[in-house]
């Protein structure tokens, strides 16, 4: 088995010093086991990604221990992952990767939950020359630094709503006015310009490109604001609890469009039990599907649909792309270190570097900046509660219900 520009603001937020949360688990401290450290939100506004992306952790943890461990030279390891709280705060998931790797003496690092977190992580382990793979920033700008010692295995931000559009120009009558509204961090800015470029380039016209501040209890300007213009398609980058506000308050407003898709929310549990029957309809940019055809290496489930059975058996829930990503996160650790044949942390590096291998989540092959820019997305949709793939058609598993109802005769 095979074991961005970031803003001068988040630059200095890693050097502020401010107290240490408490760690929510302890590591295994003995030589048969390699230990990662992760700085994943269980409090603050993205704790339902954070436990979403510490299941996925979890979930490839479980399996290697359960399946003999990592195969490094001629030992076998266990693995095991301290996990601590970062407060949904980047200053502080930077303050948690520093000392993870100064007092705590982990192997590697697993990344954060969310783009600001990611990136002032990944100025530390450049800092410490420590490998660092994440599975939830991608923001390209954390991307674009020139940094060696951090990995992501997304397709980057701007992607993540080009599919909608896609799925939008082969439907007929064909959408053409669209609004995007995003909240001002990187991920959801890059996520609302890409897509933005993408609807001016193929015959889209783009009526509303405007951002909100992100974490926001209030959107009822915006909403106002896109009703006027009456658009065929509304898009949002954001997060899930904004997607939620905006997807209650374009109820409350009566706003009816062809097409609501957001790039965070629609995939996640809490999205559709939130919201309930208001959810239906609803598209959602994803990086992986249940239906994904992809054939993964020997060594782990080799198939998306082996891997949500398994999943879905041991949380008691259908995985979505966060539980995905993040367990892909620590497979490209896993073939790394083994193909390293060692724990040596410039030959680690030097292994994801080189990296080139197709599992359930789809390719891990990194660029030269350290991103999966090789790997495409699909598009979910919410129908009669249940989420399906519904784009390109090579991986749906039903047609797209076009086009959404009025919320009068839902």
């Amino acid at each position: 088995m095979f074991v961005r520009r970031t803003t001068a603001l988040l630059a200095a937020a890693v050097i502020t010093a401010l107290a240490v949360p408490s760690t929510l688990s302890p590591a295994v401290a003995d030589t048969d086991t390699i230990v990662f450290g992760a700085a994943v939100a269980a409090t603050g506004a993205q704790a339902n990604e954070g436990a979403l992306t510490r299941e996925g952790y979890d979930f490839w943890k479980d399996y290697v221990n359960s399946h003999g461990g990592v195969k490094v030279g001629g030992k076998t390891y266990k693995v095991d992952i301290k996990y601590a709280d970062d407060e949904t705060n980047p200053q502080t998931a930077a303050r948690l990767v520093e000392k993870f790797v100064d007092q705590d003496h982990v192997n590697f690092i697993l990344g954060p939950y969310g783009s600001p977190s990611s990136a002032t992580a990944a100025a530390v382990v450049e800092r410490k020359k420590m490998p660092m793979v994440e599975g939830n920033g991608a923001a390209e700008s954390i991307f674009n630094q020139g940094y060696r010692y951090t990995f992501g295995v997304l397709s980057p931000a701007r992607r993540y709503l080009e599919g909608i559009l896609q799925l939008a120009m082969q439907e007929k009558p064909r959408p053409v006015t669209v609004a995007i509204a995003s909240a001002n961090d990187a991920f959801s800015t890059e996520v609302g310009q890409g897509a933005a470029d993408f609807a001016s380039t193929h015959g889209f016209k783009v009526v509303y490109n405007n951002r909100y501040p992100a974490n926001t209890t209030d959107l009822s300007s915006v909403v106002s604001a896109i009703k006027a213009l009456n658009p065929d398609i509304v898009l949002n980058g954001g997060h899930l609890n904004e997607a939620l506000l905006l997807q209650r308050t374009f109820k409350e407003q009566n706003v009816n469009a062809k097409i609501f898709g957001y790039s965070v929310g629609p995939d996640t549990p809490e999205f559709r039990k939130a919201l309930g029957k208001d959810a239906n309809f609803v598209y959602g940019g994803t990086q992986w599907s249940t239906t994904a055809k992809y054939k993964g290496s020997p060594g782990f489930y080799t198939s998306s649909l082996e891997y949500a059975k398994a999943f879905q058996a041991k949380y008691g829930h259908v995985p979505d792309y966060h539980n995905a990503e993040s367990t892909a996160a620590c497979l490209a650790f896993e073939y790394a270190i083994e193909r390293a044949g060692t724990l040596d942390t410039e030959k680690v590096r030097d292994a994801l570097q080189s990296l080139d291998v197709v599992t359930f989540f789809g390719i891990l092959k990194f660029d030269k900046r350290g991103l999966n820019s090789f790997k495409p997305m699909a598009v979910n949709q919410i129908q009669n509660g249940e989420l399906k793939t519904v784009w390109p058609t090579a991986v749906q598993n039903a047609q797209p219900a076009y086009p959404t109802p009025e919320w009068a005769k839902r």
